[in-house]
């Protein structure tokens, strides 16, 4: 055996044994929450907390980086993103745009958004104005500020659009209402983090930004009028066989799925909302769909998604917040995350004609953070411009509004009429 194939292997040996352990850990963890009532994949997030630092990682350090070493840290890394775009597509081809035609959701929606956005936003920027010359003296304190801001902002599409489907909100007035403000509030809260980057890289300029949205605009148009007519086309050439998808036409969606993901991290936005507009592309092929997640969005949430929540549970330190400031400010942050969305979507609701406890639902869902949340912070962990001990604090507030979301639904939708499902009531 040669040196390079010996070494091949060995990588090979901890990629798999890291999977082994994040799949075994996510699936009991996700099986446990719903057996106390929390969507699962709040249970996968936790899992891999546990499999960090706050926990196996304190207990067994020498295991820990013998098991989870940087040399693998690059392949587990690509897997997970392969994941987030896949499971992007599901989410996009899942949409219900029927709702969206009455003049009071589409005012909603633009209503709910702002609101989603701006306040959080701005309260982000005041949290990291103040807490810059405490929490992050070493980094500039206007990039640490717009760091979180956007954090505070940004709101979960896929973690949400998973919460829909097991409470059963996915094709409702109400959901779709949620998940297309989420949608707009991500693709906003993306701009904006790809200016905060270029800013911190001392590369920004207005022209650029300009590009950037125009880039955006006809890339959606180029979907919208070319591919939209061709995914069309494919879905006639290539009937399902016996419910199945065809091989075929399997191959050119992925294909068609990962190019899209080129195109908008091209354009700054990430790749992953590559996946959800490819995902809009297909949508109003059921039978398609209903194949999609059959055949595939099984394999997309049990195999690729816990893996992305145990990279971030790797880095995050619970335990390292221990003196009474990274106390304070950790409730600094969660008050102000929470009630930052709570309340601006309540009142965007009933602005537009919602109910008390149908705005309530709506604060509710765009109070879920999690994944998003996860992937800005680690993207300003990597760039330098989110110390340790922050980065924990808003890890711990992406787990926090999310955890929040299943017992506010179960308290709310009975009110409105909505029986929830049987998964999820205990």
């Amino acid at each position: 055996m040669t040196a390079s194939v010996h070494q091949t292997e060995n990588l090979l040996f901890s990629v798999l044994l890291q999977l082994i352990i994040m799949i075994g850990a996510a699936r009991l963890m996700n099986t446990l929450f719903r057996r106390i009532g929390q969507p699962g994949v709040i249970g996968e997030i936790v899992a891999g907390l546990m499999l960090g630092p706050s926990l196996f990682g304190h207990f067994f350090p020498d295991i820990s980086i013998a098991i989870f070493g940087a040399k693998s840290a690059t392949p587990i890394t690509m897997i997970s993103q392969i994941g987030l775009i896949l499971l992007m597509f599901q989410i996009g081809s899942e949409f219900e745009f029927g709702h969206l035609e009455s003049k009071r959701n589409k005012a909603a929606v633009a209503a709910i958004t702002a609101a989603s956005v701006g306040v959080p936003l701005g309260l982000g920027l005041l949290i990291g104005h103040l807490s810059a010359p405490v929490l992050a003296p070493a980094i500039n304190p206007v990039i640490y500020s717009l760091f979180c801001g956007v954090a505070m902002a940004i709101t979960a599409v896929p973690i949400l659009g998973r919460i829909l489907r097991e409470y059963g909100l996915t094709r409702m007035e109400l959901g779709v209402v949620a998940i297309s403000s989420a949608a707009l509030n991500d693709v906003i809260g993306w701009v904006m983090l790809a200016g905060v980057s270029a800013l911190a890289a001392a590369q920004f300029s207005a022209q650029g930004m300009g590009l950037q949205v125009a880039g955006i605009f006809a890339l959606v148009a180029t979907a919208w009028f070319i591919l939209r007519p061709l995914a069309n086309h494919l879905i006639k050439s290539f009937p399902l066989i016996e419910g199945d998808l065809a091989p075929n036409l399997m191959a050119v969606v992925i294909a068609l799925i990962f190019a899209l993901g080129i195109s908008t991290y091209k354009l700054g936005i990430f790749s992953i909302f590559g996946g959800f507009l490819c995902g809009l592309i297909f949508h109003k092929h059921t039978e398609f769909v209903v194949a999609w997640r059959r055949q595939v969005g099984q394999m997309v949430l049990v195999f690729f998604l816990p893996v992305f929540f145990t990279y971030t549970g790797l880095r995050t330190n619970i335990l390292g917040l221990t003196g009474a400031n990274d106390l304070f400010w950790l409730a600094v942050i969660l008050t102000g995350s929470i009630l930052g969305k709570l309340i601006p979507v309540y009142l965007a609701g009933r602005v537009t004609g919602f109910s008390h406890h149908e705005s309530s639902i709506l604060g509710a869902l765009m109070n879920t953070r999690a994944l998003m949340e996860l992937i800005v912070l680690n993207i300003g962990y990597d760039l330098g411009f989110m110390p340790q001990n922050v980065f924990t604090m808003l890890v711990i507030m992406a787990v926090v509004t999310t955890v929040m979301t299943g017992p506010l639904l179960k308290w709310w939708l009975p009110r409105i009429g909505h029986e929830i499902p049987k998964g999820v009531e205990a």
